[in-house]
């Protein structure tokens, strides 16, 4: 079979007929997997409160790495988006303020380690959030022979995240995050890739944080102490504007120091 034969025969399989992509966006693609081939392979981790920035760090920061991004909110939202049995429980357990159990996440983010966009490694957003499921979740990577390379704390007062959260707006089916204050998209309540709407979550309320809040703290603080002493935790100041917190985690992650 000839090369134009196999590219026609690919799209009967629902993958994108090649010859319909045009030029740019076709050389651009395959620039950017010829530079993500000279990536690392790393696992890493995002700390911090709700409203710390890691929605918005995370995105940008797994383009630039040739990771994905994998949220563990967004991969529940996917399953109550589809009214799966799943996605039912785990709508009533988010809309509580209530962490979901270690199993069920353990085995969505298993799903993720085969991926073609996960080739390279993740970027963890939301989940472990306690050590018994770093546990499950380091057990799981030493299977398919991975570790956490690196793990960044995002460090705010929990007054800020407040004002944060109530101006979050998001795009769903990428994952962007935005404020309208501190990091406002570029048209108002438009995502500026996509062009489409963003959302504002039905959990950023005032009284679904404050519960959260107390869950991070209850559960998530003890997990700087234990990334502490294996050495691979980033501490930064996430009060600072989105992209000097982006410049320093980037500058560090391209370091040796972010790089053993």
């Amino acid at each position: 079979m000839c090369i134009r034969d196999r590219v026609s025969t690919q799209s009967t399989w629902g993958i994108m007929d090649l010859r319909n992509i045009p030029d740019e966006e076709f050389f651009a693609e395959f620039e950017r997997r010829s530079r993500c081939s000279q990536m690392m392979n790393r696992q890493m981790i995002l700390l911090g409160p709700p409203g710390s920035g890691k929605g918005t760090q995370g995105p940008k920061l797994a383009e630039e790495l040739c990771l994905c991004h994998v949220s563990s909110g967004d991969l529940l939202r996917d399953e109550t988006s589809r009214g799966t049995a799943l996605g039912v429980k785990a709508k009533e357990i988010m809309e509580r303020g209530d962490l979901v159990p270690d199993d069920l996440m353990i085995d969505m983010i298993k799903d993720q380690f085969n991926k073609p966009q996960c080739n390279k490694g993740m970027i963890l957003d939301g989940f472990p959030r306690t050590i018994p499921q770093v546990e499950k979740l380091e057990s799981e990577l030493n299977k398919v022979g991975k570790k956490i390379d690196n793990v960044v704390l995002f460090e705010i007062e929990d007054e800020l995240l407040y004002e944060r959260i109530s101006g979050r707006r998001v795009h769903l089916p990428s994952g962007r995050s935005y404020h309208v204050k501190y990091n406002p998209p570029k048209i108002e309540g438009i995502d500026d890739v996509t062009g489409e709407p963003l959302i504002q979550r039905k959990d950023d309320t005032h009284a679904t944080l404050e519960k959260r809040l107390k869950n991070y703290h209850s559960y998530t603080s003890p997990l700087i102490d234990y990334f502490t002493r294996k050495g691979n935790l980033l501490r930064l100041d996430a009060r600072q504007s989105a992209d000097k917190v982006f410049n320093q985690m980037f500058s560090f992650l391209k370091s040796p120091a972010g790089s053993h």
